[in-house]
């Protein structure tokens, strides 16, 4: 796709975050589509400064684990095997940074000091989501390096799907389940502005959670296909999940997910409180995602996938939804042909040979060029392992 780039005006309190303005000035023309593109004029307004540090894509970038294991949950129940899964995280984290012991992964990242947010994905609740056995193991993991059970918040944007999945029912006493209806609502000093298709709303502002309490961020995405981005994995999760109005990107045929998803993600204190990702494939959703209305559409990948980067984690993400995708015989997530387009709802759910919105899987790319990761599979150092 050859892309008409629009500089992205950031604007601050006291200061112009440079770093930010120069990674979103680049050029973005290797990103692979059939028509020139213009990105959108976006305006992102905050007071905060990145760390020194960045979370994303923190101090593994390039790098993504994978642990599967078959037994981690049945297909036939969706029962999950809680040893397994604790297996799994184990590995993982110590794959993840060479340690010996998951204390000192874990202890890597976090100290009691922090105030921790798990950002988990229940919009396919309770059908597809971040399985509460997975979150329940990452807080008692926290607890292994002096984070209080009051210091760890489980939330998402909406209110509705996370109660669905009673993750309280799971967690350690003192565990808070939050979203923006229950506690803080969002910042009015952050916030991305864009006009994508003449709404009245041009703003999305980011939760007051983020800015005003979490001192570090753990993402758990799902894996799952999706209408308007293809896919939505670590990016779409940390950005979509974290600000409000952000359905607005995509109207009718036509979505502004391509730079919008990135564009989030990218901004101050999400990105640089974002240090770990660990991705829940223990089941998921090959089509009509991101909801989960039919169980047909879902799948058992039985893995989880580790990393600082989100990015590099989000490319392999691409080919788990794409390779389920051929194999049930539908058509690519990168398929544009408007000859798959429907407008109506219910031919976008009842097929999977039909496009609801013009796919950008492309949002992963482009992210990469504001620098939160690597997109090149030959610049990635892939781990697999099997517990």
């Amino acid at each position: 796709m050859k892309i008409i780039y629009r500089p992205v005006r950031v604007i601050y309190f006291r200061y112009m975050n440079r770093r930010i303005f120069l990674a979103s000035a680049a050029s973005v023309s290797a990103l692979s589509a059939a028509e020139t593109r213009r990105i959108p004029d976006y305006r992102i307004v905050t007071r905060f400064k990145p760390a020194l540090q960045s979370g994303m894509p923190g101090p593994y970038p390039g790098r993504v684990v994978t642990v599967h294991s078959p037994k981690c949950i049945d297909e036939v129940t969706e029962k999950v095997d809680v040893p397994t899964v604790q297996a799994m995280i184990a590995r993982g984290m110590t794959t993840l940074t060479g340690d010996k012991d998951p204390r000192d992964s874990w202890a890597r990242f976090f100290n009691a000091q922090d105030f921790v947010g798990i950002k988990i994905n229940c919009s396919g609740a309770p059908g597809a989501m971040s399985m509460p056995e997975v979150v329940a193991e990452i807080a008692r993991n926290l607890m292994t390096v002096g984070v209080k059970p009051t210091n760890m918040v489980i939330h998402e944007r909406g209110g509705g799907q996370i109660l669905q999945a009673h993750y309280e029912r799971f967690v350690p006493d003192g565990v808070r389940v939050e979203s923006a209806n229950t506690w803080l609502g969002y910042d009015p000093g952050v916030y991305v502005e864009a006009n994508f298709f003449g709404e009245d709303d041009t703003r999305s502002y980011l939760l007051r959670m983020v800015t005003e309490q979490f001192t570090k961020i753990i993402n758990v995405p799902n894996m799952k296909d999706h209408g308007a981005s293809g896919v939505t994995g670590c990016l779409k999760n940390i950005a979509y999940g974290e600000f409000n109005n952000v359905a607005r990107s995509h109207y009718k045929a036509q979505t502004e997910t391509l730079s919008f998803i990135g564009t989030l993600a990218n901004v101050e204190p999400l990105r640089s409180r974002t240090v770990l990702n660990i991705m829940d494939g223990l089941r998921g959703v090959w089509h009509a995602g991101p909801f989960s209305r039919e169980k047909r559409y879902r799948f058992y990948p039985k893995q989880m996938k580790f990393g600082t980067d989100p990015v590099a984690i989000d490319r392999f993400l691409i080919d788990v939804i794409d390779n389920k995708r051929k194999q049930e015989g539908a058509i690519s997530v990168w398929e544009r042909d408007m000859k798959y387009f429907s407008t109506k709802l219910e031919d976008w759910q009842a097929n999977p040979n039909v496009n609801r919105f013009i796919r950008e899987p492309g949002h992963i790319e482009y992210a990469s060029k504001l620098g939160l990761g690597v997109y090149d599979t030959n610049r990635i150092h892939h781990t697999e392992i099997t517990v």
